[in-house]
């Protein structure tokens, strides 16, 4: 296995492909692993670099809360430690703040962004409505098994096939993360925002969304396509907040028409 130093914490990376380099970043709580569904096909025409965020899956644990700029480092690391000096990258969620606060701090280290299902923070953003929110909440304390299944119909499409989603839940119960790393994740959240920042970012970004995110509304998509100068907006049908399980060959024909495309000036 491989680790990148991160700031106090050993952070776990992979790559599998071979060509430009992608990196993934995933959200809130959720390991490397749970790129499954498109992590193959990607690595057919990528080299694709992968990390479980601090306190998740196989990376270590640090005090404190996880700030994005925090992250962010770690995602830099993993880019060093991966001899990759330039690199498209594709935040999803959580991830999709890492990845802004990457290209806001590190510009010459990315290529181009893909953002999806993500948003600005803090004021600007477009709340989940109060249901979603409670049932949100409502997973604190509970048994892994009620608490990777309670947000199943707030983050997936109704049409996406249940065998899809249970090897998503799969992944999700042999990491769970544990009540630090949940808060630490979430205290690095809430103190985060890009809205007036938005303006310099400088390269190629794609902003993909479900149409039917009820966890983070498709008016945050908007907004930041808005926001981000050339930026180009994606909503995907029948997909919701997992809209890389609800979507996956969608998912990875619109980040590789992309990379082929509008993306190629910032090629790593």
């Amino acid at each position: 296995m491989a680790f990148a130093e991160g700031n106090g914490a050993r952070i776990y990376w992979r790559s599998v492909g071979s060509g430009e380099p992608l990196l993934l970043v995933m959200g809130f709580g959720y390991p490397a692993s749970m790129w499954h569904h498109v992590e193959p096909r990607l690595a057919e025409r990528l080299r694709v670099v992968l990390f479980d965020h601090r306190g998740i899956g196989r990376s270590g644990m640090a005090p404190g809360p996880h700030e994005m700029s925090t992250l962010a480092a770690d995602a830099a690391a993993v880019l060093d430690a991966a001899g990759v000096a330039r690199a498209h990258v594709f935040g999803v969620s959580m991830g999709g703040y890492v990845a802004q606060e990457l290209a806001l701090r590190h510009p010459e280290r990315v290529g181009s962004l893909v953002l999806g299902a993500t948003s600005c923070g803090g004021a600007h953003a477009v709340a989940a409505g109060r249901d979603v929110q409670e049932a949100f909440a409502s997973r604190r304390g509970m048994p892994v098994e009620r608490a990777v299944r309670v947000m199943i119909p707030y983050i997936y499409d109704p049409k996406t096939p249940a065998e899809r989603i249970e090897a998503d839940l799969a992944i999700r119960r042999e990491a769970y993360p544990a009540v630090a790393t949940q808060e630490a994740q979430l205290e690095g959240i809430r103190r985060w925002e890009s809205y007036e920042r938005l303006a310099e970012l400088s390269c190629p970004t794609l902003v993909i969304h479900g149409e039917h995110d009820r966890l983070v509304p498709p008016e945050n998509g908007r907004l930041l396509a808005d926001r981000i100068p050339g930026a180009r907006l994606r909503m995907l049908p029948d997909a919701s907040h997992i809209f890389f399980t609800d979507q996956p060959e969608a998912t990875v024909a619109a980040i590789v028409d992309f990379l082929s495309g509008g993306a190629r000036q910032g090629a790593p």
